[in-house]
């Protein structure tokens, strides 16, 4: 049914109230119209009198049905940002969120002072989102987006393209937990967010993390450090001589994943905070001389 734009946005907000408090339910509201109408917010107010197509009342509709229902946003929009940038995010890849904006500020942060054209591989990239992020603040880096999941990797090469970044970022199949292939060849820098999450964890996952995210990317072992342990020791050989290893980790893992790294012949260089005053991420240098 056709609706005008302020009688849509009314019905969607009355039934995100089911779910939502009053003032999240008007922001996702704006949000679900702004996208699927193809217009800004400002510009929804502006044509709140006017008739919205029958065709966007229906998908806006079906999303605000799905959302309620327990699907993540960034699924049902199909997008979400990250570091500034616009990716597309399927239920094939994790959705990036504001806590892994610590380690790619830890990881940009040392690549813009190593070598010209520095090399980096983002591994368990997901969606690309970090090693993306990197590419965007550093210039003249060459980055590999690293995933055994090919579905992932169909994700992230779109959004290589999606963001312009052909020229300088690429994306292959690698196993994190296998020894990398020589023919890979040397990293200035790897960066990771792997998985970390508990096989009790995997039990207690809210529904929208585990009714849609994919497990693959989740489940870390029994102790939530099994990705850690493969990629401290085996990586060492895609890394240049007194090259860097950053790792994104859980709430509590932190010094466990120092002592994974310290025992394969790393240098603990920093630890740092996410948005919500929590430990979260780490940068270790291999083999460092002081």
């Amino acid at each position: 049914m056709v609706k005008k734009y302020a009688q849509l946005y009314s019905d969607l907000r009355h039934t995100l109230l089911k779910t939502e408090d009053a003032q999240d339910a008007g922001f996702l509201a704006r949000t679900i119209i702004s996208h699927f109408a193809n217009i800004s917010q400002e510009q929804l107010l502006a044509r709140s009198e006017m008739y919205a197509a029958e065709t966007v009342c229906e998908v806006c509709e079906e999303a605000v049905s799905r959302f309620v229902a327990g699907e993540p946003l960034a699924y049902i929009l199909g997008e979400w940002e990250f570091y500034g940038l616009k990716l597309t995010v399927t239920p094939d890849v994790l959705i990036p969120r504001d806590d892994t904006c610590a380690v790619a500020a830890l990881a940009i942060q040392r690549s813009l002072f190593l070598d010209k054209s520095p090399r980096i591989l983002d591994l368990c990239t997901g969606s690309g989102c970090i090693g993306l992020a990197i590419a965007s603040r550093v210039p003249d880096s060459r980055v590999t987006l690293g995933d055994i999941s090919r579905e992932a990797l169909t994700i992230a090469k779109q959004n290589i393209l999606r963001n312009h970044f052909s020229g300088r970022v690429s994306a292959m199949q690698i196993d994190a937990l296998s020894e990398p292939s020589a023919f890979f060849g040397k990293f200035d820098l790897i960066v990771s967010n792997p998985p970390y999450i508990t096989t009790q964890e995997m039990g207690e996952l809210p529904i929208g993390v585990a009714d849609f995210e994919p497990h693959l990317a989740l489940h870390g072992g029994d102790d939530g450090l099994v990705f850690y342990r493969a990629i401290a020791k085996n990586y060492q050989k895609a890394l240049k001589p007194g090259g860097f290893l950053c790792f994104e980790f859980g709430m509590g893992q932190g010094n466990a994943v120092c002592e994974i790294l310290e025992n394969n012949g790393y240098t603990i260089l920093e630890r740092t905070r996410d948005y919500n005053d929590r430990e979260r991420a780490v940068l270790a240098q291999l083999n460092r001389k002081d």
